[in-house]
């Protein structure tokens, strides 16, 4: 068994272009969340967006899989085979799933947020559009690495609300004790960047175990 403090972050950090790539789409959000003086509402409908961003990649992840094992996963509580068919099942039930949570997320938000006095539309989606990007590059510079591996289907499925579990207690710590002031708000913005990155080095350093696992394990 292949323990979790294997993994070197900082390794990782170093040689992984793509989290250079989300640091800087972190940092578009900071410097116009500071400049715009935006509150935490403002900064959740971008982690919203960034939620979205995540599930839409993964979807392509799970249907650009060549090879991949089943170990442990089922559906409808029945073991199944790596199989085109529950490639295509769990895409979907993840789409719907991962789908149905962010709009019941989205409604709150709505009737949450105030457009009195302005709402930072342009900035909101910019920094949506940044991070697509940066998803976007990360999806093409890891896609080769990860057709070399016989990865779980389960787990991919599930890496995005490891993901974006964090995120979201970072924006409720935000919400409950940062406040409003310019310094806090930098605060909150670093934290949840540091948790981000630590996320995203975490979920594919155990994608690149789980696929060395599910390969020993084939005949």
């Amino acid at each position: 068994m292949e323990r979790t403090g294997s993994i070197n972050l900082a390794g990782q950090i170093s040689t992984d272009k793509s989290v250079v790539v989300l640091l800087l789409s972190n940092l578009v959000t900071i410097v116009l969340a500071v400049f715009q003086q935006w509150n935490v509402f403002v900064l959740m409908w971008i982690y919203w967006g960034q939620s979205v961003v995540i599930g839409y990649f993964n979807v392509h992840r799970i249907m650009d899989l060549r090879e991949f094992s089943t170990s442990g996963f089922r559906i409808n509580n029945k073991p199944v085979k790596p199989t085109p068919e529950t490639q295509r099942k769990t895409a979907v039930f993840f789409a719907i799933h991962y789908g149905m949570f962010h709009l019941g997320y989205m409604v709150f938000l709505a009737e949450k947020t105030s457009v009195e006095g302005g709402f930072p539309f342009f900035g909101v989606v910019l920094c949506i559009a940044v991070f697509f990007l940066n998803h976007w590059f990360s999806y093409r510079y890891n896609r080769e690495q990860e057709q070399d591996r016989v990865p779980n289907i389960g787990n991919i499925m599930f890496f995005p609300y490891i993901r974006i579990i964090p995120m979201h207690l970072m924006i409720v710590a935000g919400v409950a004790f940062f406040g409003g002031s310019s310094g806090a708000l930098i605060a909150f913005l670093l934290l949840k960047t540091a948790a981000d990155v630590a996320m995203h080095v975490i979920e594919h350093a155990m994608a690149r175990a789980d696929a060395r696992r599910a390969s020993r394990s084939l005949p």
